[in-house]
């Protein structure tokens, strides 16, 4: 072996020594800036409760501080946060000793997500990379959700036999028209600039941007929430941005709309096979991958979700986490889709072969558990309150469009435009919905 082998195999192994040194979040403070940044690349920063009990505690300990003006959530690597750790999960689940563990794991994880979501601080999620599970939980309930061209957002639980949790029976049911419900169902990946014009995220930024936006907030000696919003604007993409993604727009938004509207699975598999498209196809094709069980679970508790506040949405979710993952699938599923690489076998493996009410309602969602959510603070609601960061949702476009009188969508357009103070995505999103909207 050369001396220049050997350095580098030293330098290799010094590193992985360092990596294992190193603490799975850092914690770092720079003026009024505070720093979450979640240190597990090689398992694109999988949550466990290690990290957790890291982040948890500084969340609560800052939320006090009057010295900590603006919290970042940040990942190292290609991702913000992949997800929980479902293989520990499982072997958690597999040793009786171990059960008391996962429960005072799931249950701070509720109470924690439930606190960021009402944090007075201003939060600040980059997730510049990999989101997805969990990852939308440390997320989604925040004020403000930055995507780069970097994103890829999903809630892929179905694959695996689980339920969209973390709070997605709050968030995905309150996005546009049918998208939530789409998206849970599916597990579609949500890449860029997608992301914001889902309503996923509330700003758009280029990564290479994000360290001189990061810089200018901890430089803010007494920010508020549109002062930080209006900082992350000036670095966000101008309005005359065009090299985006934008997928989930005109003809597959109809369908989308057209046939997830209905409140089982069966239903809308069939409006999907009875539209015909390409499309349509294709999503039923990756539906009936998934846990029937999960299907169904998912549906229901999005509907439910809907009429929730983002407390009641918390517990039902802890709630399923004391019944689902004692089912079937969900060991089948993270055995063999991330453990084995392979196709789970569902039980049961039909849609049909499950009753919504005996085997859904009263098994998952009506039965008596245990435990109960303890939440730190009263703090609840049922519409986001800093939703305004966002771009509008069709109903708000519909909504102004009548009540201002406004004719053309460009009319609407220049009306969002000033209301918006210019922001990206504006003419792209109004343009759709208005063009979609003439369609009825």
């Amino acid at each position: 072996m050369t001396i220049r082998s050997i350095s580098r195999v030293f330098k290799r192994n010094f590193a992985t020594q360092q990596q294992h040194l190193e603490p799975p979040v850092l914690v770092k403070n720079h003026l009024g800036a505070r720093h979450l940044i979640l240190n597990r690349p090689k398992r694109l920063n999988a949550l466990d409760m290690e990290m957790v009990d890291i982040i948890y505690p500084n969340l609560k300990a800052w939320e006090e501080s009057n010295k900590a003006n603006v919290i970042f959530m940040k990942g190292i690597g290609r991702a913000l946060c992949a997800g929980g750790d479902v293989k520990d999960v499982i072997n958690q689940l597999k040793d009786p000793q171990r059960v008391p563990n996962l429960e005072h794991q799931i249950d701070t994880e509720y109470e924690m997500i439930h606190f960021l979501g009402t944090m007075k601080t201003p939060y600040i999620a980059v997730m510049d990379g990999i989101t997805m599970g969990a990852g939308g939980g440390i997320s989604c309930l925040g004020p403000f959700r930055i995507a780069t061209e970097n994103t890829q957002f999903a809630m892929p639980e179905t694959a695996i036999g689980l339920f969209c949790d973390v709070g997605a029976s709050f968030f995905l049911s309150r996005l546009d028209g049918q998208l939530g419900t789409y998206m849970g169902l599916t597990s579609r990946i949500v890449k860029a600039e997608d992301a914001l014009f889902s309503g996923i995220a509330t700003h758009f930024v280029p990564s290479s941007r994000l360290e001189a936006l990061e810089s200018r907030l901890s430089e803010i000696d007494e920010p508020n929430h549109d002062l930080v919003h209006t900082t992350i604007e000036e670095f966000a993409v101008e309005t005359g941005h065009t090299s985006q993604i934008y997928t989930l727009h005109g003809e597959d938004r109809l369908i989308v709309d057209k046939c997830f509207k209905y409140n089982t699975v069966e239903e809308i598999v069939k409006a999907l096979k009875e539209d015909g498209s390409r499309f349509a196809l294709d999503t039923v094709n990756t539906m009936l991958k998934r846990s029937p069980t999960s299907l169904k679970v998912t549906l229901e508790h999005l509907r439910k979700g809907s009429k929730l506040s983002i407390k009641d949405c918390l517990r039902m979710e802890h709630a399923l986490w004391q019944t689902v993952p004692f089912a079937d699938d969900f060991v089948e599923g993270v055995t063999s889709h991330v453990i084995h690489k392979k196709p789970p076998r569902w039980y049961p493996k039909k849609l049909e072969d499950l009753d919504l009410h005996d085997d859904i309602r009263v098994k998952f969602f009506y039965a008596n558990v245990k435990r109960q959510l303890n939440f730190r603070t009263q703090d609840d609601y049922h519409l986001h309150p800093f939703r305004r960061y966002a771009l509008p949702s069709e109903k708000e476009i519909l909504d102004v469009k009548l009540s201002q009188n406004l004719k053309t969508a460009e009319e609407t357009i220049k009306w969002f435009d000033n209301d918006r103070n210019g922001k990206f995505g504006i003419r792209q999103k109004v343009k759709d919905v208005l063009e979609r909207a003439s369609e009825f």
